[in-house]
């Protein structure tokens, strides 16, 4: 029953209205003695006030005793204690919010170091996410891996069978370089993907293609120095400085026609500046004899030579000249028989090989 009393009593105390907050006086500062071997004592509270705070306990004890359980009852069941206790409630809710806002660790921002070294990282998978569970209603993601392989295959199928017969339609037949286009300019493509050697532009020519004279074409090649290469008669050079190939294109194009201006200059052909050919190293290709190939003259020839060994090999084996190998080994095997209790060994072959470490080498016999 107290515990119910007790429960009550501060529900209605809800409903009163919010005492006036306290005034708080000036604190008392207590002066600090300079020399002193005892602590400082505050002063003793008087038996009186001691008494008359224990009767106000035990009047507001009594008061409690005497609540009237029917009076209790009824302000239970109003309205304006429904209504009081529903405010309460959302007072107490907007509260924990404010208190659980003010109380949630603030975010400390980190200073952005010149590597950003403390910045996250929003790809970076750094715990292990089990979002979607496996209910072994699939394959798994190398099989995956090997359907998209043959979808690629079955998509460039599908482009060499409908696609590729329409570019016939756009075929041009060949027409070999005229005389006014001797430059020869090769371009490299990477089917669409980047790389540094793309915008990368070559051109080849042959001075005697170009409108020269032969004192201005060996200029022309005296200019060009290591880029001449005097085997194929062709000059080859290459820009990629430039980020474009019509860029590279157009400053090879400008060079080539200053080499030719510089070349069709009367005023010094250097004539006394000898061709320089040490760049190049010419490779020597080993041919085939002419006169050991086989002609018919030849095969004639070498059946005559068989045809008449033939004949003197058989004039020896009828007149018992004719030696036969086999048998001299034979006869000297009977000749010099080896002596008794001697057997024939065979002799080791030596090897060039490098002995294994710890391996025993196998030692001849000596007699």
């Amino acid at each position: 029953m107290a515990s119910g009393v007790q429960s009550m009593r501060l529900c209605l105390r809800t409903l009163r209205r919010a005492p006036a907050p306290r005034k708080v006086g000036p604190r008392i500062h207590v002066t600090r003695r300079l020399f002193s071997s005892s602590l400082p004592q505050w002063s003793r509270v008087p038996k009186k006030a001691k008494k008359d705070r224990a009767d106000e306990l035990e009047e507001d004890n009594e008061d409690d005793d005497d609540v009237d359980m029917a009076e209790m009852e009824r302000l239970f069941n109003s309205p304006d204690f429904k209504t009081s206790i529903r405010k309460q409630e959302s007072i107490i809710g907007a509260a924990d919010d404010i208190l659980s806002e003010v109380q949630r660790t603030p975010r400390v921002i980190p200073n952005k170091s010149l590597w950003n070294d403390e910045e996250e990282d929003p790809e970076l998978i750094t715990e292990d996410r089990r979002d979607d569970k496996f209910n072994e209603d699939d394959i798994m993601s190398m099989a995956h891996g090997k359907l998209e392989e043959y979808r690629e295959y079955r998509e460039y199928a599908r482009i060499a069978a409908w696609e590729m017969p329409l570019l016939s339609k756009l075929a041009r037949p060949f027409e070999p370089p005229t005389a006014q286009q001797p430059l020869r300019f090769r371009y490299t493509s990477y089917m669409g993907e980047f790389h540094p050697a793309e915008h990368k532009v070559v051109v080849e020519f042959s001075p005697r293609d170009l409108p020269l004279t032969e004192a201005q074409q060996l200029k022309l090649k005296k200019l060009l120095g290591p880029r001449y290469n005097p085997e194929t008669d062709v000059a080859k050079m290459s820009c990629e400085q430039f980020e474009h190939q019509a860029q590279n294109k157009r400053y090879l194009a400008d060079l080539i026609g200053k080499l030719v201006t510089q070349a069709k200059d009367p005023s010094d052909m250097f004539e006394d500046v000898p061709l320089d050919l040490r760049h190049h190293t010419f490779k020597v290709k080993p041919k085939f004899p002419r006169e050991w190939r086989m002609s018919e003259e030849r095969r004639k020839f070498l059946d005559d030579t068989r045809q008449k060994s033939l004949l003197l090999d058989q004039a020896k084996e009828e007149a018992g000249v004719l030696i036969n190998g086999k048998e001299k080994i034979e006869q000297s095997f009977i000749a010099f028989p080896p002596p008794r209790g001697q057997v024939l060994e065979h002799a080791m072959a030596r090897s060039n090989r490098t002995p294994h470490r710890g391996r025993p080498q196998p030692q001849a016999r000596r007699r």
